[in-house]
């Protein structure tokens, strides 16, 4: 009942027709398509065939490059990728969603080879138990091990925590609110949370049926998201706080209620509780200054490496424009070599991103933060903390392959999927920042673009 999952069951499951009746609809609402940001659902990706990823990953390039011209040749995936890096509607992100226990190193290859920069964990829970008796089939282990191979390699690392499983309870998962945050083997850039749903179709189903299993009170629900909101680092994005199942195939839950995250929202303002995530600080329409912004800095440790995560935002922290995810490796030799050896005694960057009002290629608009110079600040900080701060001396991004032209602008050259740049002493360029460690909170300072 989901409008993907509609439109793909008409299409037939067809990756071209779908991934092009969906620009045809975003254009003629007035969206921009020059940027696209490829989301790829439905159960476990790294469980389908291999030469049917292949095949679908190759199609949804090719509909990108083909889109309102004449089809070309079956060429390989790598040509229709070399194609999109100048396409008029260049993938600039490519996520799929999988299991932890399906993370290994062969498969970060392979999700590279595909253009993957960011994975989708369905995580769940961090409660043995809980993932026991929902016959999960993994183990919290597993959860670290592969938050440390995927950020290694420089992805960015989504979870999916589903509240309410059996065996859940309140007061546990609110603290794993905070357990999420302050453990360092997990530290996820982004994160999903999915009230349970009971649908017939399940077998919580019969549970519910014989009295085994009761979700929560609505208001048991939105007092855990409220505690999660309140506690969550300004370095996280919580993209979405609810499943957009249709109410009608819910049996009962609080899930049935469609406004969830706007409900929460109000709670939130009543008891003066802020939620510092990305998604609710992100700019609105024409809300961009570019006199006096802030360039803030934090540091924290997360699975056997240092992250710094740079911003652009107001002094207050009310809006955030720009951001960058540098991950530094504990020394030369401990990361990610024996998977990529390109990456030996490399920093990565994770993630640079600015947001605000979508414009194409070459394009600039004075209210928007895009194309603005905010990216190019960011990747200079970057280099120079890497550098000068860490002595090393190699930087990778690990770019999708419609934004290779705009790292090849700043020195860096394609090497085994990644992007790549020898620091010199010209790399970067002094901001007057304090220099700091690990311990390092916030840092900020008066930035005039």
């Amino acid at each position: 009942g989901e409008p993907a999952v509609e439109r793909a069951k008409r299409l037939n499951f067809d990756p071209y027709l779908q991934f092009q009746e969906r620009l045809r609809a975003l254009e003629a609402q007035g969206h921009p398509i020059g940027k696209i940001d490829l989301r790829i659902i439905g159960a476990t990706w790294s469980a389908y065939p291999k030469n049917y990823q292949t095949w679908f990953v190759k199609r949804c390039f090719q509909a990108a490059n083909e889109y309102k011209k004449s089809k070309g040749k079956n060429k390989r995936l790598t040509d229709v990728q070399v194609t999109n890096e100048n396409a008029k509607s260049r993938i600039v992100g490519l996520s799929i969603e999988t299991r932890p226990d399906w993370i290994n190193q062969e498969e970060i290859k392979r999700l590279r080879m595909l253009g993957v920069t960011k994975v989708e964990l369905g995580v769940q829970s961090l409660e043995e138990n809980v993932l026991k008796l929902s016959r999960r089939g993994h183990r919290i282990e597993e959860t670290a091990r592969a938050t440390k191979l995927l950020k290694d390699a420089g992805f960015k690392v989504s979870y999916q925590m589903m509240l309410n499983l059996p065996g859940a309870n309140p007061k546990r998962e609110m603290a794993m609110a905070e357990e999420l945050f302050k453990d360092p083997r997990f530290q996820p850039d982004y994160l999903k949370i999915y009230p349970c749903a009971i649908i017939k179709e399940a077998p919580l189903y019969i549970w519910y049926l014989r009295g085994n299993y009761r979700p929560y009170k609505i208001k048991t629900l939105v007092r855990i998201i409220k505690a999660i909101k309140s506690r969550v680092p300004p370095y996280v994005r919580i993209e979405r706080i609810i499943r957009d199942i249709p109410a009608p195939r819910i049996v009962e839950g609080p899930t049935k209620v469609s406004n969830l995250r706007e409900l929460i929202k109000k709670e939130m303002g009543k008891e003066n509780l802020k939620c510092l995530c990305i998604r609710c600080r992100e700019p609105k329409e024409d809300s961009f200054v570019s006199k006096n912004l802030l360039l803030f800095r934090q540091d924290y440790q997360a699975s056997d490496g240092k992250e710094i995560f740079l911003s652009f935002e107001d002094k207050n922290r009310e809006h955030l424009y720009g951001l960058l995810r540098l991950r530094l490796p504990e020394t030369e030799e401990v990361g990610p070599p024996t998977v990529f050896p390109i990456l030996k005694g490399a920093a990565i960057i994770r993630e640079v991103h600015t947001y605000g009002q979508a414009i194409g290629f070459g394009q600039r608009q004075k209210n928007s933060p895009q194309h603005q110079g905010l990216g190019k600040k960011l990747m200079r900080e970057a280099e120079r903390i890497t550098l000068k701060e860490f002595g090393i001396k190699k930087m990778a991004v690990i770019a999708s392959v419609g934004v290779r032209d705009y790292f090849r602008q700043l020195g860096y050259r394609l090497r085994d999927t990644y992007m790549i740049k020898r620091l010199s002493a010209s790399s970067g360029f002094p901001l007057g920042l304090p220099r700091s460690g690990a311990k390092t909170v916030a840092r900020r300072r008066s930035f005039n673009l």
